[in-house]
């Protein structure tokens, strides 16, 4: 499913615009940038040095999934391995009534056999080079607000455009320190990509929803997927050596990923919003969500194949949700954050050099308050939580793609910049499935949260209904709709304005009816994030001057290079070790009776006594992740890979607003297993042995 818009507005609504700069580091805390990463800690705590060969051959070797999620090569023929559940949207769009390829997995025997995905794409990171002067000399001090957005808009769009012009890679202007710094990111895209092997969902995901997030673990949580480049497997020179021993108890290890968003260091008034409006507002809509798309999935097994990627995104996300709400109603966690405020403030209030810094608490505040007033239309008109379905956001795409196209590149809607158009039209043509029976379903209740919660007699409400009920409405636009047809869409993207106007779309043309005011709740939005961000640039000042540079910036889905020990914990008195076995998986499922979501799979059932059972399968580690992690490659001291992360306890819920390692862990799958199953559970073992160095042909 299309999130519309994700990339500006989730920040914007959640006001996470906290900077972690200046933010003093414990224990083995840290998502750190490639180019400034944690060389004296790691010298002086594990007697480790990062070379600058290490680094840039794990930044080469990391991936980045534009569904969502990391990866990494661990081959020279472009092999690439993350988790099941990063590739499940690509299975997902594989599959027809006859083929359920998330729940009954896949391999491919030889390369021919390999399947090329509808819009897979990764990126691999290739040079960071630092633009903060460039962008901020473009933004003077005297602009308004609004200004001031539309002036750094303008020259990020022109530092990509001219990045990708000279070097053809995808080229990304990163904020980070919420405007301390402007890096731009240029990445090697693959869109190319061809499934290679994924176990069955059941291997992948045992347990089910009961075990998420939860841990001891006994998860096959992986897919692998091969890059091709002039229609043959790519060549890859940086590419992990795979380690046969694996993960060891109080070992080093890294975490080279993509870690989607943190907010550690937000102001007291983001951090009440969070937890008084956002969040729980947040959960409502995933609840919802959960119960509609579980109740129609149970309806056949066509429909349950069909909702299945869906119905475990919600799942995820409101276990998630849960978690992190935790953590914010924990009182002695707000104290910490009211403290740690306080004292800021007043080292900004004795130091003359830092005086007009003072307000910038009350801005954030103020600008915070406006934001909120107009969150619930950001999210149903601009977010599109108001018209959830695939039918609606490819209509809105061709509607704006049609009016942004002619404007200079650095007027237009961020997500329609030059730079980004190879990647935004690999998606718009993706020839994946559009069911209109589920997009019906998932409109009409689009539609029905949205009356609730404007009411009935709301202008947008009344004009989006139309005099018909959500199911008519709803029924209406799918059965008239024809962008879910590939070549309706090529047609009207180049026509340009004229065509997409004239096609008459009732799809499109409910787009365009919400168009001005989605837009305007979205100019709203950015101004006060202009506002918000200058603000928190001027506490990054501070905090430079006053705690000194030496420290990492919140998380933004780039790549970013996390360490610490392979360790078990402790919970309620009760001792977990660091990792479990392939044995504990057989005990799990007995436990339960075989009963789902414990039952194992046939093949491994059958393969149970040709199996080691000591093999070790889950283990975890006190390395700092967060959602988008999903796949990211656990290594050694030496570069190797020992595992892959898929997962956080649920005391790491807590990690997207502080860090902790008391309780909270990463749980990743161990090397060791993964070759295990392969070759005795699977018949994979040509793949094992690719993974172990054989070229395969």
């Amino acid at each position: 499913m299309r999130t519309l818009n994700a990339r500006w507005l989730r920040p914007l609504l959640m006001s996470a615009l906290g900077l972690t700069l200046g933010l003093t580091v414990r224990a083995d805390e840290g998502m750190w940038l490639f180019n400034a990463p944690p060389r004296d800690p790691l010298q002086h705590k594990y007697g480790f040095e990062v070379t600058d060969a290490w680094l840039e051959h794990l930044q080469k070797a990391s991936v980045r999934f534009n569904s969502g999620g990391s990866g990494s090569f661990v081959s020279e023929d472009g092999l690439v391995m993350s988790n099941h559940h990063v590739g499940a949207d690509a299975l997902q769009k594989f599959g027809d009534k006859d083929h359920n390829y998330l729940r009954d997995g896949f391999y491919a025997r030889t390369l021919a056999e390999e399947k090329r995905c509808h819009d897979l794409e990764l990126n691999v990171l290739m040079s960071i080079e630092d633009v903060t002067d460039r962008v901020n000399a473009a933004v003077p001090a005297a602009l308004s607000p609004e200004e001031a957005f539309r002036a750094r808009r303008k020259v990020m769009a022109d530092i990509e455009k001219e990045s990708l012009d000279r070097t053809g890679l995808r080229s990304d202007v990163v904020t980070l320190y919420q405007g301390g710094q402007y890096h731009l990111y240029r990445f090697k895209r693959y869109t190319d990509v061809r499934l290679v092997f994924a176990p069955e969902q059941q291997a992948a995901f045992f347990g089910g929803d009961p075990d998420n997030f939860e841990y001891p673990r006994f998860d096959l949580d992986i897919c692998f997927f091969r890059a091709y480049e002039d229609g043959k497997p790519a060549s890859v020179a940086h590419h992990l050596k795979w380690s046969r021993a694996g993960a060891a108890e109080n070992e080093l290890i890294f975490v080279s990923g993509h870690p989607g968003r943190t907010s550690r260091l937000l102001t007291v008034a983001e951090i009440e919003y969070l937890r008084d409006r956002q969040v729980p507002e947040t959960l409502r809509w995933l609840h919802r969500r959960e119960v509609l798309l579980g109740a129609w999935g149970g309806r056949s097994a066509e429909n349950a194949r069909i909702v299945r990627d869906d119905l475990f995104g919600a799942q995820n996300s409101r276990k998630a949700r849960e978690g992190g709400l935790a953590g914010l109603l924990d009182p002695a966690f707000l104290e910490s954050k009211k403290a740690a405020e306080a004292r800021l403030r007043a080292a900004v209030a004795a130091d003359t050099r830092l005086a007009e810094i003072a307000t910038a608490w009350h801005r954030i505040a103020a600008a915070q308050s406006v934001a909120a007033t107009n969150a619930l239309r950001a999210r149903l008109l601009e977010g599109g939580q108001g018209f959830t379905c695939e039918s609606f956001a490819i209509a809105r795409e061709l509607l704006r793609a049609a009016d942004e196209r002619p404007k200079p590149d650095g007027e237009r809607l961020r997500e329609y910049r030059e730079a980004g158009r190879e990647s935004f039209e690999l998606e718009l043509f993706s020839t994946k499935p559009v069911y209109a029976e589920y997009e019906q379903l998932q409109l009409a209740d689009a539609l029905t949260w949205m009356a609730g919660l404007l009411g009935y007699e709301d202008p947008i409400v009344q004009r989006t209904l139309a005099g018909k009920s959500p199911r008519q409405r709803a029924a209406e636009l799918i059965a008239g709709t024809r962008v879910r047809d590939v070549a309706v869409r090529k047609q009207l993207y180049e026509g340009g304005k004229a065509a997409v106007d004239a096609a008459k779309d009732p799809m499109i043309e409910l787009a365009r009816a919400i168009d001005t005011d989605a837009r305007a709740v979205r100019r709203v939005l950015e101004t006060q994030g202009e506002i918000i961000r200058q603000a928190h640039a001027q506490i990054a000042k501070a905090r430079f001057a006053i705690e000194g540079t030496g420290t990492y910036p919140d998380a933004t889905f780039t790549l970013r290079l996390a360490y610490g020990v392979v360790k078990g914990l402790e919970d309620g008195g009760r001792q977990i070790p660091f990792q479990t076995t392939l044995a504990g998986l057989y005990e799990r499922s007995a436990e339960h009776g075989g009963a789902p979501p414990f039952d194992l799979p046939p093949r491994w059932i059958k393969a149970r006594s040709k199996l080691d059972l000591k093999t070790p399968f889950n283990f975890v580690s006190t390395a700092d992740i967060i959602g988008g992690n999903s796949g990211s490659p656990v290594v050694n001291r030496a570069g190797e890979l020992v595992g892959i992360i898929f997962d956080g306890n649920i005391q790491s819920l807590v990690l997207d607003y502080y860090f902790t390692e008391t309780q909270a862990r990463a749980v990743s799958v161990h090397s060791a297993a993964i070759l295990e199953a392969l070759r005795k559970v699977y018949p994979a073992k040509a793949l094992a042995d690719e993974l172990t160095g054989r070229r395969r042909r």
